[in-house]
């Protein structure tokens, strides 16, 4: 299949609002070590009002990025956010090597964070180092296995993901997590 005809190549970004660009930005580029890549500072009519607004992009490897906005005016601040669920099954999660963890993680404690806002989840085929941001927004960082991600491992999963979904959906909530 040829993926740019039929299918995104890849993220381009996500975006979220947020109620302090400075601290966003100490946070995601000095602690986490994401590059500020782009600010474009605007003015358009958006959704029946013309609105001025700040928005960010914090380059992943990849090309894609994080991006923020932050809005001139209080009432559009308090329109568009930033507004999240406290479920921590709402959150947005970054693939890192062991190193780049272990680096995030260390930055993090020296700059005070601890648990509840920080703490680290053994999924059995992943590391995830979990750390709310300075918008209360849920930021995973997660290391795979290296069993995990062998490309006969990826295979294996991939050719029963539809079956493992229909176990699931019928009923069967048997774990198939061998690496736990």
């Amino acid at each position: 299949m040829n993926s740019s005809a039929k299918a995104p190549s890849r993220l381009h970004h996500t975006a979220y609002v947020t109620k302090d660009l400075e601290a966003t930005r100490r946070f995601y580029e000095e602690l986490i070590g994401l590059p500020l890549v782009a600010t474009w500072c605007e003015s358009d009519e958006l959704f029946g009002a013309m609105r001025t607004y700040c928005h960010t992009f914090f380059e992943l490897e990849d090309g894609s990025a994080l991006a923020f906005f932050q809005f001139e005016k209080p009432e559009d601040q308090a329109l568009f956010g930033p507004t999240l669920p406290t479920s921590p099954f709402h959150h947005i999660a970054l693939h890192v090597g062991r190193e780049a963890q272990d680096g995030i993680e260390r930055r993090l404690r020296a700059a005070g964070y601890a648990e509840p806002g920080m703490y680290v989840l053994e999924h059995g085929y992943c590391r995830s180092l979990y750390v709310e941001d300075p918008n209360g927004m849920l930021v995973e960082f997660t290391h795979d296995l290296p069993e995990a991600i062998t490309p006969d491992a990826h295979k294996a999963r991939r050719e029963k993901a539809h079956r493992e979904l229909a176990r699931w959906l019928a009923g069967d909530r048997t774990s198939n997590n061998a690496f736990r």
